[in-house]
């Protein structure tokens, strides 16, 4: 009996093997039978932001434009009618529209009503010259072409340069200068002929293409950064997650809709039932009316903007009566700007990111313990890069030949490496640089910095920037930290000069505030009194900076500066 019971168990324990094996690869103990669908899962996309604040905070002013005043309900049911309108006009999933515009409601609109309508949003740089928007609109294959009028002779010029032929839009804003008509119909006219009421597409996959970024080349062509609607989603929810941001908030646009598309902030804008209040261009009485006139609470800009504010005149630069919070990225930020931005009752946020990464994507995460810290030493605290934000998976400084991390001394030099949810697709037909960029499983930005003992970066220098003299390394980072200390400076930039006995040697550009009469000899002795020597710029040139319009010092000009000298 006993010789039959275990027959009969090695039969039942075969048949459930067989069983087992005949089941699906993918049933497991937690398998529920159900695969993902309409009711448990869809994609990824910050677009359905916009429907919810619709929803949610119907009359809520969303848009603040001049006179113009629009809730969230108008501003939903406009970008429906783009949507609308661009596909009755032929418009098909993951086409191209591209968009030449200032900080508008048009522009806000067009951050929604694209993607809405199944397109990629190209939102180009309002300072490029015609060659660079023909290259962007045939490169990039837009199908139609957003512009604002004031615009109009720089567009006229491009698209009789560009190959491709497309449907063009005026915006006719009225807070503009105004200029003529390069297109076949005006934004509202078009807006009208779409119907609110039609349906707007979700992606099919949260890896669609979203949005088309070109980064400003310094040689060659730019490069197309191509995002998805994943990672603008989640970076979108990253920017409330490290500014704090509280339901309702009054948002400044200083900062480019253009440049990584707002660093996300429409989408973020429109998730916290936000409002936008638009500024076409960014000068310090327009800031400081705005903070006063709508009580703003938040804005963003790169270091040029806080340096706008910090230099404007007495009567103008009231302090704001409430706290306003101000997120810095760019340029690394002089230690002496956050400071004195502070002073003046402003409380900074700094940030760290690129394009090919959504924007920003670090943060310095401040420790209430360096609360204890004098001003200074806070301010350099600061300035420092920081950590990933929790959407960014992996942020190291390594070894950029054999991306081994490099010690956490604050001291040793590599290069910055991340990865992740919000690092972009790659570059629209550019698979060498692509391959390059993305190396190793890793995106390598190109910056150089340290990591320091609590995990904290800090950026040395973008590779092409960093000086080598006599064998060292120089900063210029840090050597423009010193420059911003000085009582008479206003910009300042540092470039590689070459010299015959050093390879190169430090070359300092420098902006002097009105009035000031500082010389080279000044700034040298000021420097030396504040760096090694061997770090002291050699040559002092004075006079305005060149820059983009993201404020972003142009390098590259300052550099065949320097060679001519």
């Amino acid at each position: 009996m006993a010789a039959k019971r275990k027959a009969a168990k090695r039969r039942k324990a075969a048949a459930r093997g067989r069983a087992a094996a005949q089941r699906p690869a993918s049933r497991h103990a937690f398998d529920t039978g159900l695969d993902k669908n309409a009711a448990n899962y869809a994609p990824l996309t910050p677009v359905t932001f916009l429907a919810r604040a619709a929803a949610t905070a119907p009359r809520h002013t969303a848009i603040v434009h001049g006179a113009i005043r629009r809730s969230w309900a108008e501003t939903y049911r406009r970008c429906r009618q783009l949507a609308s309108a661009l596909r009755r006009h032929g418009v098909r999933r993951l086409d191209t529209v591209a968009l030449m515009a200032p900080n508008t409601p048009a522009a806000y609109e067009c951050a929604f009503g694209v993607p809405m309508a199944g397109a990629v949003l190209n939102a180009m740089n309002v300072r490029l010259d015609a060659a660079t928007i023909a290259f962007m609109l045939d490169h990039g294959e837009a199908t139609v072409l957003i512009t604002d009028t004031e615009f109009a002779p720089v567009i006229a010029e491009a698209l009789s340069l560009a190959r491709r032929k497309l449907l063009v839009i005026d915006v006719a804003d009225p807070e503009g200068p105004g200029g003529a008509r390069v297109g076949t119909i005006e934004y509202e006219d078009f807006l009208a002929a779409g119907d609110a009421e039609d349906d707007w597409l979700m992606p099919r996959d949260e890896w669609d293409a979203l949005a088309l970024n070109y980064t400003s080349g310094t040689t060659g062509n730019p490069k197309g950064v191509v995002y998805h609607h994943r990672g603008a989603y989640l970076n979108a929810v990253g920017n409330v997650m490290v500014w704090n941001l509280p339901s309702r908030p009054v948002y400044l646009w200083t900062l480019p809709m253009f440049h990584c598309n707002g660093w996300c902030f429409p989408w973020t804008m429109a998730a916290m039932l936000g409002t936008n209040v638009c500024l076409r261009r960014v000068e310090a009485k327009a800031i400081f009316d705005a903070i006063r006139d709508h009580r703003v609470t938040h804005f963003c800009g790169a270091p040029i903007v806080l340096g706008l504010l910090i230099n404007a005149p007495e009567e103008m630069r009231a302090d704001p009566t409430h706290t306003v919070e101000v997120m810095t990225a760019a340029s690394a930020p002089p230690a002496a700007v956050i400071e004195k931005m502070e002073r003046m009752g402003f409380h900074i946020t700094h940030v760290y990111g690129l394009t090919e990464v959504y924007g920003p994507a670090v943060v310095c995460e401040w420790d209430p313990a360096w609360n204890a810290e004098p001003a200074e030493a806070r301010a350099t605290l600061k300035a420092r890069q920081g950590v990933r934000y929790p959407v960014l998976e992996g942020l190291m400084v390594a070894d950029p030949a054999t991306l081994e991390p490099v010690p956490s001394d604050g001291a040793t030099i590599g290069e910055v490496f991340m990865r992740g949810h919000i690092v972009m697709k790659g570059y629209l037909k550019n698979p060498k640089a692509t391959t390059a960029a993305f190396k190793g499983g890793w995106f390598h930005t190109g910056d150089l910095g340290v990591m320091h003992a609590n995990g904290y970066i800090e950026l040395k220098d973008r590779s092409k920037d960093i000086i080598i003299s006599g064998g060292e390394n120089i900063s210029t980072i840090e050597i423009e930290g010193v420059l911003y200390r000085h009582p008479d400076v206003v910009e300042a930039a540092v470039v590689a000069r070459p010299d015959e006995k050093w390879g190169e040697t430090p070359c300092a550009f420098v902006m002097l505030r009105a009035g000031a009469k500082a010389g080279a000899e000044d700034i040298i002795a000021h420097c030396r009194r504040n760096l090694a020597h061997f770090k002291c710029p050699r040559t002092v040139v004075f006079g305005p900076l060149p820059k983009t319009s993201t404020g972003k010092i142009q390098k590259f000009v300052l550099r065949e500066r320097a060679r001519a000298l």
